[in-house]
């Protein structure tokens, strides 16, 4: 932090915290005024990464924008192209000439590199806020586990970070013979590790006191501010789209939502950074049991090359050709919290509005109301605890 400017009565100072300050989550500012040690007011100031995303959606053709969404949150890559996806799919639903019938098996695999997915960003988001309170070796325990995960990705599709996997009317291709039994060992080996991430951190006294109590947001400020995924769920908002409003496979797996709770052990209210930080916690083991109810629904392989798994694109072109006109809003349940697009089509090749809502975006919005009054050293630790990815912010 460097001190821009002192107010003439010389008890409050304005502070800058970036553009490029490690702890941010990417290149996000924070202009905060301090009264000494605690923060009197916080204004982030956004802008800095903007690639103007959703105009490029209006100028390049349906599945072109397909890889553009990869960078809408590169840390979740898979749950963001299904999100642009399903909304493709159901506004060509409207009209049953162009309507795609997805493969049941890609709708397995969908969810299932959804889920794998999920688990690697939930580990970035608690290996990072560990480490932006001081504990630098629990990240490392979580980036091993995502190049696990990267590994599985990469044998898929060949990418490790933005994946362009999941395609307008299934996936681009179909597991390779080995998958499922990977997949399975990943699981085993991982729920193991987590034994030892919590005992390495989530129990640790001085990381939850340091957690416990800050920035405290309650069930009915969470939904006033529009907060959305664990960071709505932490403030004991039971809510999942998954589970609540699902698409794809979800409405068959029976989705369990952990919320925030006053957990025994430690002091704090419902909604503060430490219930944020157990709620992806317990999100990362649904993940683990969804996964492994997605194998057991996942029908075999079609043995022609003709399987729909990997022919459905000539498909999908044919209807984009000329697609509906209207508009249609989907929303999904990415590992950051609601994603929703919103498309208007005008019959055209391209879309003629794109328009994206994430739950970063939601999130930042809640900083200068949470982090008045706290401690200058806790505003890390409650940036990390919201899981803001600067990408979703600026687009």
């Amino acid at each position: 932090m460097t001190v821009d400017a002192m107010t003439p009565d010389g008890e409050r100072m304005t502070l800058n915290m970036g553009p490029h300050h490690p702890a941010t989550h990417g290149v996000l500012r924070i202009v905060i005024e301090s009264d000494g040690e605690v923060v009197s007011s916080c204004t982030p100031d956004h802008g800095y990464l903007h690639r103007s995303i959703e105009k490029i959606g209006e100028n390049v053709e349906w599945p072109m924008f397909v890889p553009y969404t990869d960078r809408i949150d590169y840390v979740c890559a898979m749950n963001a192209n299904l999100a642009y996806c399903l909304a493709v799919e159901q506004l060509l639903a409207t009209d049953p000439a162009t309507t795609l019938v997805v493969p049941r098996r890609a709708e397995c695999i969908r969810v299932l590199v959804a889920e794998l997915n999920r688990i690697s960003s939930h580990l970035i988001a608690v290996g990072a806020m560990a480490m932006d309170v001081g504990a630098y070796t629990p990240f490392l325990h979580g980036i091993a586990q995502r190049e696990l995960v990267n590994d599985i990705f990469e044998k898929l599709c060949g990418q490790r970070l933005t994946y362009n996997y999941i395609t307008i009317g299934g996936v681009a291709f179909d597991l390779y013979p080995d998958a499922p039994q990977e997949i399975v060992r990943f699981l085993d080996q991982f729920e193991r590790e987590m034994v030892r991430f919590n005992q390495l951190i989530t129990t640790n006294t001085i990381f939850r006191d340091r957690c416990a109590g800050v920035a405290t947001v309650t069930a009915g400020e969470a939904i006033a501010w529009g907060l959305v995924g664990p960071n709505l769920r932490g403030s004991g908002v039971d809510f999942d789209l998954r589970r609540d409003r699902p698409y794809g496979i979800y409405g068959e797996l029976g989705v369990r939502v952990p919320t925030g709770q006053r957990y025994a052990g430690r002091r704090g209210q419902v909604g503060d950074c430490y219930d944020r930080y157990i709620v992806r916690l317990l999100e990362v083991q649904e993940s683990v049991r969804l996964c492994r109810e997605v194998l057991k629904l996942l029908p075999a392989a079609a043995e022609k090359a003709t399987d729909p798994i990997g022919g459905h694109q000539a498909d999908a072109n044919r209807a984009l050709k000329k697609p509906p006109r209207g508009h249609v809003h989907c929303r999904t349940e990415a590992p950051r919290g609601e994603m929703g697009y919103f498309i208007v089509s005008d019959g055209g090749k391209a879309p003629w509005r794109v328009r994206c809502r994430t739950g970063s975006f939601s999130a930042a919005g809640i900083f200068h109301k949470v982090m008045r009054g706290v401690f200058l050293a806790d505003v890390v630790a409650v940036i990390g605890s919201f899981d803001v990815v600067v990408p979703e912010i600026d687009r």
